[in-house]
């Protein structure tokens, strides 16, 4: 079946259309500087193709996803799932041949490159009995496939230049037909662009990637100027998918359009240029915040025993009348939680707090301390997590699960617990090392791998660097953050 897509007309105002089952087979190479046109170029390709063909966009700036409402492509945001997902999502994109575009949109250029190399790698290893015929545009190839070494890991740009080259040299008989698009032709690796055999050059100034054009077109470099004058939207175009001499494309009209359009002039706002520098510099509705220091234990310290002895041998007042379970239990929670509301407490000492949490029990009207030393650890542990009711059922499940840990490891997991249970977004890890006690987020970090080594969560980052924790045996998630 030949099918042929329109893209434009020559300077004799005929149809110059590109042969869709030729395309599959030979690739396609599409480049220009900013503002030339090629991201519309694209965009004529896949709308004039779409329904006859399989296409997969890889979209570094989320452009092509407008593509959905009208033409039904799935759009995925990498940004909202892990690699593994990623690499899923493309395997299955083979298997039910749907149509996607991977908007990248949100990740730093490590995370569009080792997402890309993920994506491209799991297309190319689908089974075999799922080879169908599927375009895959690549825009801003020169970001995947770059000529040279960049700021990012070595690692991920070996996977992202050799998921790229795949795609190029070996995809055809995969059924992957690569159309790549790029800025500038000198910062793209060669063997990349060395595959393809039909072209679309736009404008570009800079002598390198006109003469590099130029060699590609079969042109002479004296001819090569002629590129430097083509009009925004026209294109030089060779190959067997579209013609046998190097021919000059006005590329056609577009139905849909990108999230991020070309900036337009308008006028500036008629401000009166007194009092223009109070508006400009006036304070900031957000007072900035105040770091309290951490205040230093004691030199010296009564010990624990020595404490609790003190605590138990106070007499209790005749006047005082006796609380009831009831009174007593909520005078316990109001003292935690007063003792968790005061912003020095992170830096004291569990027995420091312990001797605060005795005295303020007895104003309240308990004479005798209520609690001794290790289960007061465990409370405020419970209390840092938000849970002052220990009559509450509902966390059973998760103080049965953390029984293995320290008492005072318990306030981090129940933490992590309550935003799972709830759905919430995972804590920072200063609200981690806040429930612990301490200002280091290092240590933080290091307290979720050891309750992670003791198979209690399972730690998730994606590719935007955002977390979830996931708790199996009570079947809770946080949401990423």
């Amino acid at each position: 079946m030949t099918v042929r897509v329109d893209m434009g007309v020559d300077g004799k105002g005929d149809a110059i259309p590109i042969d869709l089952e030729e395309l599959l087979a030979t690739r396609l190479l599409v480049q220009g500087n900013s503002g030339s046109g090629k991201s519309h170029l694209l965009r004529r390709l896949l709308e004039k193709s779409a329904g006859q063909v399989q296409q997969v966009v890889i979209d570094p700036e989320g452009d092509f996803v407008t593509l959905a409402d009208r033409y039904g492509h799935v759009p995925v945001e990498a940004a909202d799932h892990s690699e593994r997902d990623i690499a899923r999502l493309a395997a299955r994109i083979r298997e039910h041949r749907a149509s996607v575009v991977l908007s990248l949109e949100g990740l730093e250029a490590e995370g569009q490159m080792r997402c890309a190399a993920a994506f491209l790698s799991a297309l190319f290893e689908a089974p075999r009995d799922h080879w169908y015929p599927a375009l895959v545009v690549v825009d801003e190839a020169q970001l995947f496939a770059p000529a040279g070494g960049g700021e990012v890991a070595e690692e991920v740009r070996r996977a992202s230049l050799s998921a790229m080259t795949n795609l190029m040299c070996r995809g055809r008989k995969r059924g992957l037909a690569g159309v790549i698009a790029t800025q500038r032709l000198a910062k793209l690796a060669k063997n990349v662009a060395a595959e393809a055999s039909n072209f679309l050059m736009g404008r570009t100034f800079l002598d390198i990637d006109m003469a590099r054009a130029a060699d590609l077109l079969g042109m002479e470099r004296r001819q090569a100027e002629a590129i430097r004058d083509l009009p925004r939207g026209t294109f030089l175009a060779l190959g067997p998918a579209i013609s046998r001499r190097p021919i000059a494309v006005a590329i056609g009209e577009v139905e849909t359009r990108a999230r991020s359009m070309s900036p337009k002039l308008v006028p500036l706002p008629e401000a009166l240029s007194e009092g223009l520098q109070d508006l400009l510099f006036a304070p900031g509705d957000d007072a900035p915040t105040v770091i309290r220091a951490l205040s230093r234990d004691p030199p010296s310290l009564p010990s624990e025993a020595l404490l609790q002895a003190m605590a138990a041998s106070v007499p209790a007042l005749p006047s005082m009348p006796a609380k009831t379970d009831e009174e007593s239990a909520e005078i316990i929670a109001d003292v935690l939680r007063a003792i968790v509301d005061d912003p020095d407490s992170g830096a004291r000492s569990g027995s420091i707090l312990f001797q605060d949490f005795t005295v303020r029990c007895r104003m309240a009207g308990i004479p005798r301390p209520p609690l001794d030393l290790a289960e007061f650890t465990r409370r405020l542990s419970m209390a840092r997590a938000g849970i002052f009711d220990t009559a509450d059922d509902s966390w059973a499940s998760a103080l049965e699960a953390a029984r293995s840990l320290p008492d005072d490891m318990l306030g981090p997991f129940l933490l992590v617990a309550r935003a799972a249970r709830e759905g919430a977004p995972c804590p920072s890890d200063e609200a981690i090392a806040a429930s612990y006690g301490t200002a280091s987020l290092g240590r933080a970090r290091r307290l979720l791998q050891y309750i992670e080594s003791r198979e209690l969560i399972v730690s998730r980052v994606d590719l935007s660097g955002k977390r979830s924790i996931a708790i199996p045996r009570l079947g809770w998630s946080t949401a990423a953050a």
